[in-house]
């Protein structure tokens, strides 16, 4: 019986085809493994092929239906492991198998694979670009260096002739075997052969130096060395496992970035890594729970924390899906919880009871009367930026404090005599909430903070998500929870996704994860198209590294190499001349997605910026027919239904197919959630990056397909992306 690996490429494919197309292919791959190798080579339903024009001549292909082929790389080893590349249309795969040629890495020992068309045409090109040119990207490393690295000889021709660190990206993968590219790349970023042979070669299990001394691989035993990028179907339950899990296919492939993090053996303090939408940091954290969970004492505790409860209670269905029934105990150790619902609690268990948080409306009332006997030239917004952004920010508790901090992130000059003032207003503002037995949730993360800090640590680890939008207060918080030390705090979290206004120093907090740092740069979710839209939403703006917004030495991050493997459609942008003309388009946009595209209702989101609209939206899709279901009240996955939600509570949610819609001038940038520039230009600055960012964060949680609309005035915030 031929034994039957399932690449990620493949999974990825079948995920994306409609349901009666993954029913044949399912019945095909049963078929497959009902055969013996002679059977089914001599099978007409299977009508396994060899392609006359493939580089690779181990390509094969097979009959899914009577438009879609299936492509395998047949073992060439005597072994019997087939590998299943692709699925896709008859001319496509034909097209892709033949262009694609497989190897194993010499370093490694795992399966690559390459596109040795386009690489041909690309050496070419910058043979004649580099003769003009005497400096090269890779001059410092010789030969040896990069064959000992798995860099092989036509890579290595084509580094020979990069000039510019740009050079190397336009060959990156699916052109240039990942593991390969990956090198190349952390060369060019300055990282030495040491660093490079220790992060990415060591950490994949290669003990033997040189290229010269390594045993020979097979073609089987280099599949079986790919768990990162390919799974064998070990019997009938895996397959179907693997054919139902949708977005959940991360449990079975990790990248090597990926999984050089989660699996890491032991940091010697804080670690952190950052990167763009659908990178899969989540997925790492998720992981490094569990390596964590396994590798630890059976009374280590770990936190989990993210940003709300609707992505905890995503994370904890998450996990316990990765640690399946054989580790489902492990989860007794974890807390999974947003870090204001851990402050709540601390506060209870301390003092019997929490204060009760106040909303956004009850504390402009609250600033209104604190302000009502100074006559200041300030808004209630101003004095709620201040008491939040410099007071809790930096823990201060005297008015002696207040006037000595340098107040990072604000523009207006405050001098002595205002800052005495605004102490005083600041004073009657948590009075007044003590009275009602009130507070925001920045105070309470504060008080419980000083709680937290006078105690004995609660966790051995703890791993936060979304940590891009956590106040210093909260940090403080996560800081407290456990003892300085070796694996003691994972974070996870994108700078271009801060949505709210939170400058912090991780630094200064007792945070420091130099050296223990990485940026994740492959995309897994969204499409290229999708991707580069998206990122031209944020116009170009400056974005702060995390954790390093009031570093006097803090640096800037960047989008710079983030790129996605996979293609589609590209994101549909339209105006309409009213809001009912605007919803009708969007109820038939939803029912092509669903009825001929097969896609199911629950994995098609509609988000807006106000929850005005998304009721609207949801009216109408229910009144239309269409099965519809509000995010905020928190749906399970088994509960069918378009999801609908507010732009913010799309944060770490993703779907297959998302409509943004109501993107008018009104509502971004939000006029009200905007400071003037004329009363703080370094606020208003932070303010419109947010609303750029809320836009990018919305837009990026689409996978396949994106469309975006509006009545009447189109936002200002697409004049990047549209013109």
């Amino acid at each position: 019986m031929p034994r039957l690996a399932l690449s990620d490429d493949f999974v990825a494919d079948l995920i994306s085809l409609q349901r009666p197309v993954q029913k044949e292919v399912n019945d095909a791959i049963q078929m497959f493994r009902s055969m013996t190798v002679p059977q089914l080579h001599a099978s007409k339903g299977m009508h396994l092929e060899k392609l006359e024009r493939a580089h690779d001549r181990r390509i094969r292909t097979i009959r899914i239906t009577k438009f879609y082929r299936g492509v395998l790389l047949a073992p060439d080893d005597g072994s019997d492991l087939f590998t299943l590349l692709r699925v896709a249309p008859h001319d496509e795969a034909i097209n892709w198998a033949c262009k694609r040629v497989y190897s194993v890495n010499g370093a490694t020992g795992g399966l690559e694979v390459r596109n040795v068309e386009a690489l041909e045409q690309m050496e070419t090109y910058f043979e004649s670009k580099a003769d003009t040119t005497p400096a090269r990207l890779f001059e410092k490393h010789s030969d040896t260096v990069l064959r000992d690295l798995g860099v092989d000889d036509q890579v290595l021709r084509l580094a020979r002739v990069c000039v510019t660190a740009d050079d190397l990206a336009v060959m990156a993968p699916p052109m240039m075997p990942a593991d390969q590219y990956e090198v190349l790349e952390y060369l060019a970023a300055g990282y030495s052969p040491q660093d490079v042979w220790e992060q990415l070669i060591a950490s994949r299990g290669q003990t033997v130096r040189t290229a010269q001394d390594r045993p020979e691989v097979t073609l089987s035993e280099a599949i079986l060395n790919t768990s990162d990028r390919i799974v064998e179907v070990t019997g009938p339950g895996e397959l179907e496992r693997i054919l139902t899990e949708d977005f959940t296919r991360w449990r079975i492939f990790l990248h090597p970035a990926q999984r050089r993090w989660a699996y890491h053996p032991g940091f010697h303090g804080p670690a952190q890594i950052t990167g763009g939408p659908g990178t899969g940091k989540t997925v790492v954290a998720l992981h490094r729970v569990r390596h964590l969970l396994r590798t630890g004492r059976a009374d280590d505790r770990i936190l989990l924390t993210t940003f709300t409860n609707a992505m905890a209670a995503s994370l904890r269905d998450s996990l316990a899906l990765l640690l399946g029934e054989a580790d489902a105990h492990l989860l007794d150790r974890v807390d999974v919880t947003t870090v204001d619902a851990l402050a709540a609690r601390v506060l209870r268990e301390a003092r019997g009871s929490s204060p009760k948080p106040l909303s956004a409306a009850a504390e402009k009332s609250a600033w209104t009367r604190a302000v009502a006997r100074e006559e200041l030239p300030w808004t209630e917004r101003f004095l709620s930026q201040e008491f939040r952004n410099v007071v809790l920010a930096q823990g201060l508790r005297s008015p002696e404090e207040y006037l000595r901090c340098v107040r990072r992130g604000r523009g207006t000059q405050v001098g002595r005599v205002q800052r005495a003032r605004l102490w005083r207003v600041m004073e009657r503002f948590t009075a007044d909430l003590a009275s009602r037995d009130c507070a925001t949730y920045t105070q309470l993360c504060d008080q419980a903070a000083r709680v937290l800090s006078s105690g004995v640590p609660r966790y051995r680890h703890v791993v936060v998500d979304e940590a891009q939008d956590l106040h210093p207060a909260q940090w403080r918080v996560l800081r407290a929870c456990a003892a300085a030390g070796a694996d003691d705090m994972f974070l996870v979290g994108d700078p271009h996704q801060r949505i709210y206004d939170s400058r912090v120093s991780l630094r200064s907090l007792g945070i420091d994860v130099r050296g223990r740092a990485s940026r994740l740069r492959l995309n897994y979710r969204s499409t290229e198209e999708i991707l580069r839209w998206s990122a031209s939403l944020l116009d170009g703006r400056s974005v702060g590294r995390l954790g390093e917004d009031d570093e006097d030495d803090g640096g800037l991050d960047s989008l710079r190499g983030y790129r996605s493997q996979l293609h589609g459609r590209v994101p549909v942008v339209r105006g309409y001349a009213g809001q009912d003309e605007e919803l009708r388009a969007l109820v038939e946009q939803i029912r092509t997605w669903v009825d001929q595209d097969g896609v199911k209702p629950s994995d098609v989101a509609v988000c807006a910026r106000f929850n005005t609209l998304v009721d609207a939206v949801i009216a109408r899709l229910r009144r239309e027919g269409v099965p519809a279901v509000a995010v905020k009240d928190g749906p399970g996955p088994h509960v069918s239904g378009v999801r609908v939600a507010t732009m913010h509570a799309m944060k770490g949610l993703e779907f297959r197919c998302v409509a943004v819609a109501g993107v008018t001038a009104s509502v971004l940038p939000f006029a009200p959630q905007v400071t003037p520039a004329d009363v703080d230009p370094v606020q208003h600055q932070s303010d419109l990056l947010a609303e750029h960012c809320l836009l990018f964060v919305a837009c990026t949680r689409a996978r396949d397909a994106l469309t975006v609309s509006w009545s009447g005035e189109r936002s200002r915030l697409l004049d990047a992306a549209v013109c």
